[in-house]
């Protein structure tokens, strides 16, 4: 057979093209999950080689992250093997800058650590904080859940994620995602091995992974600690600061005391509580609408000197995997009350004389720091609030002290920060 330009075609070449057509096609079919279009339109597909069965297909997905890109690989690389006439299948996978390449270790970029703690196992902690960290992510924030149940890492299982976990150039761990969720487990990355590790191995391995997980920058890391008050609970709140804990609790009275002195211990050590959630507080029967008191002599509340954040009701609907924006009504609530009470405990409210910089834009700023500045005399104190670190305030305000024939060396000039989202800038006017 010719083509229109007169060579002549070989029965090889007819076939090629043909099973070329059929494996676009079953490749039309997988979609980017990101675009919602196909992978064509997505512009995912780069070439395609077809050569006596064998088929490559090059895919750029350096935008995706990697499990995303995995699941996106597979999809592809099953689309292509069903395609009669094709005897081998390959997807070769375009280098380029990965979309985590800039995720920074560690917690250096996480503006609030969250723990939940229960004095006691089998209270459905791990259910709780999985939920609480699902309804804080969203919403434009980005959120992580730390699995630190080195002994019983129940996180995977609960969110229905798992392995491989990939790591970035310099390799570190990145965590796996569920929906807007990043997640990160010793489960993960010790999956069916045995987890009986004790004093300075559990040290190690706790410390290794909060170290050197490629978090990136979170808003909030949630931290689901194991029951009690052992090694790993010992080293999170030595070398993790916290910003606050929510402890979870049964209405039993054993757990009820237990939970108790429990608090006592993260208080003694300045971390806030930003409250209890009682789980299995009760169950309404389906049938006749009756409550029910699932523990009939249940310990009062009263004497656990912390608030209440939710009593939750023995729901069939938590068994279900939780994800972001799918939550059961009191389970969404209580992530955002938690939430809504860490800021209220750091809250801080601007001393009378201070330059108050929060919610304020660029231009803004400067013009209120020049006008503090000008209403300041000459060894009085200029304090500042800002919603962002103030240090590269300092030479501003040098040049306003240059600018009054003041001299331009600033001492003292301190900068802490009260919270997460809030930062005090003390001088001196020289």
């Amino acid at each position: 057979m010719d083509d229109a330009d007169g060579t002549e075609r070989t029965n090889t070449d007819e076939t090629t093209d043909d099973l070329q057509e059929e494996v676009e096609a079953a490749l039309r079919q997988v979609r980017d999950p990101d675009a919602g279009k196909d992978v064509f339109e997505a512009g995912l597909v780069s070439d395609i080689a077809v050569s006596e069965g064998a088929v490559t297909v090059v895919a750029d997905l350096t935008d995706f992250r990697p499990q995303e890109g995995e699941q996106v690989t597979s999809a592809m690389l099953r689309a292509v093997s069903e395609v009669p006439g094709v005897e081998h299948a390959h997807i070769e996978r375009e280098t380029g800058a990965s979309a985590d390449e800039d995720r920074s270790t560690g917690l250096a970029d996480v503006d609030r650590v969250i723990a939940v703690a229960s004095a006691k196992g089998g209270v459905g902690k791990t259910t709780v904080a999985t939920h609480i960290a699902c309804a804080m992510a969203g919403a434009d924030r980005d959120v992580g859940l730390f699995d630190a149940d080195i002994h019983g890492p129940n996180v995977p299982e609960v969110l229905e994620v798992s392995g491989p976990v990939y790591s970035d150039d310099d390799g570190n761990p990145l965590p796996v995602e569920a929906g807007e969720l990043d997640v990160m487990s010793v489960g993960l990355m010790e999956s069916g091995a045995p987890l009986a590790w004790r004093g300075a191995m559990a040290h190690d391995a706790l410390s290794e992974l909060f170290e050197d997980t490629a978090w990136g920058d979170l808003d909030t890391l949630v931290v689901d600690l194991p029951p009690g008050t052992g090694d790993v609970v010992l080293t999170t709140l030595q070398e993790v600061h916290l910003d606050g804990v929510v402890f979870v609790t049964t209405p039993f009275h054993a757990a009820v005391t237990d939970t108790a002195r429990s608090l006592d211990l993260f208080e003694e050590n300045d971390v806030p509580v930003l409250g209890v959630a009682v789980n299995m507080a009760g169950f309404t029967c389906p049938s006749c609408g009756d409550e029910h008191d699932l523990f009939e002599h249940g310990e009062p509340l009263d004497g656990l000197d912390a608030p209440v954040l939710a009593e939750l009701e023995f729901d069939p609907s938590v068994q279900a995997t939780p994800r972001p924006g799918e939550l059961p009504e009191q389970m969404q609530r209580l992530g955002e009350d938690a939430r809504e009470r860490c800021e209220d405990v750091w809250a801080v409210d601007a001393p009378d004389d201070a330059v108050d910089l929060r919610g304020v834009d660029a231009d803004g700023r400067h013009d209120r720091v020049r006008e503090g500045f000008d209403a300041t005399e000459r060894g009085e104190a200029f304090v500042l609030v800002s919603d962002r670190d103030p240090a590269p305030v300092r030479s501003f305000i040098a040049s306003l002290s240059a600018e009054a024939d003041g001299p331009g060396d600033l001492d003292p000039f301190e900068v802490e920060r009260l919270n997460p989202e809030t930062w005090v800038l003390r001088t001196v006017r020289p």
